[in-house]
């Protein structure tokens, strides 16, 4: 197996990570542990990171650098693991390890807005699509009056702002409009990183939000924890049945449908009575066997202990107080089962 070496990445990585002392049982060898990705569940994962390490005498670092950074420090093996909210096509798992990937949480992109004396709007996903490709300019273009007839919209340019790192966020919200508009699927497809043609571009959710917070007349796609949480206003969206559907934790639930075992699935634009279309899934990816840039088996169990606590009940809970959604019961068992799967020198960690 190809063997990796470790340099000292706190310093490069450049952000603000989640990490408190705590208690171990005694005999416990302590073990810091390093992740780095999706800036879209920071809030969640600087919580759970915490609320672990008061139960554990191990420390936990994450930063929030954006899926495409997590994957590449995975990739080069100077992570205990990384943070995606775009799993790994099949393509991304050949040119790896063995990756197994752990759902941790629901939530959802949502469109935000800042439209004085405007506090609602509709939006639809092809809508959506011409405005991030340039073909919707203003904002009382007939189709978005159309969708917003009580309203009356600004004879204003619409400023549109988008991620400029490497997004799981970005993945979504495109992935979303290649189901919805086939000219954006033909011109511009699904990515962590997208040739957009217009607008303002800006690093993280927190970046882009504070576009959208400071700019008259912005709109920007964003992880619904940051709209939820500063209060930003954001748009109701149309789904698949036709409903306006208003971004909520039960809107973001009613998405989940069939999942595969590998937990790899998209859930935007699902076929579901209430569901908001533009929802998913964020992962945490580790390497199925864990020895490599000459960790320890304690780095290994920390590791797999760490997943098994996100996929907990009691954390699991804690989800809504950071305006997230909770995993299905299914998502949790499959895993659960997945991580059986995990190695050390060859020999599952788990029993």
């Amino acid at each position: 197996m190809k063997k990796f070496y470790l340099p000292l990445v706190a310093g490069a990585m450049a952000i603000a990570f989640a990490a408190c002392g705590g208690q171990s049982k005694q005999g416990d060898e302590s073990v810091e542990l390093t992740g780095a990705g999706a800036t879209f569940p920071l809030p969640f994962y600087n919580m759970s990171f915490e609320n672990y390490s008061a139960t554990h005498n191990d420390k936990v670092s994450y930063g929030g650098i954006g899926s495409g950074g997590g994957v590449r420090n995975l990739k080069d093996g100077i992570v205990d693991f990384a943070g995606s909210d775009a799993f790994l096509t099949d393509e991304e798992m050949k040119e790896m390890q063995p990756v197994v990937h752990i759902p941790t949480c629901m939530g959802a992109v949502v469109l935000a807005y800042n439209l004085p004396d405007v506090v609602k709007l509709n939006l639809a996903g092809d809508v959506i699509a011409d405005i991030y490709a340039g073909k919707i300019t203003k904002w009382n273009d007939e189709r978005l009056q159309k969708l917003n007839p009580d309203v009356k919209l600004p004879a204003k340019d619409i400023i549109v702002a988008y991620r400029s790192d490497g997004s799981g966020t970005t993945f979504v919200f495109t992935d979303y409009l290649s189901k919805v508009s086939e000219d954006w699927k033909k011109t511009y497809g699904a990515g962590k990183t997208v040739d957009f043609k217009v607008g303002q571009a800006a690093k993280g959710n927190p970046g882009v939000a504070g576009i959208i917070a400071q700019t008259p007349y912005s709109l920007g796609y964003i992880g619904s924890e940051y709209a939820f949480a500063q209060n930003i206003p954001y748009a109701s969206v149309v789904n698949k049945r036709g409903e306006s559907i208003t971004p909520s934790t039960e809107t973001i639930s009613a998405a989940a449908g069939d999942i595969p075992q590998d937990t790899r699935c998209s859930i935007t634009d699902a076929d579901a009575e209430g569901a908001y279309p533009i929802s998913c899934f964020t992962w945490l990816l580790i390497y199925k066997e864990q020895n490599y840039a000459s960790r320890s088996k304690a780095q290994a169990e920390a590791t797999l202990d760490l997943m098994k606590y996100m996929l907990s009940d009691s954390i699991q809970q804690t989800t809504a107080t950071v305006h997230y959604a909770p995993l299905p019961k299914k998502a949790v068992e499959q895993s659960l089962q997945n991580l059986k799967t995990v190695t050390y020198d060859g020999q599952p960690i788990l029993k």
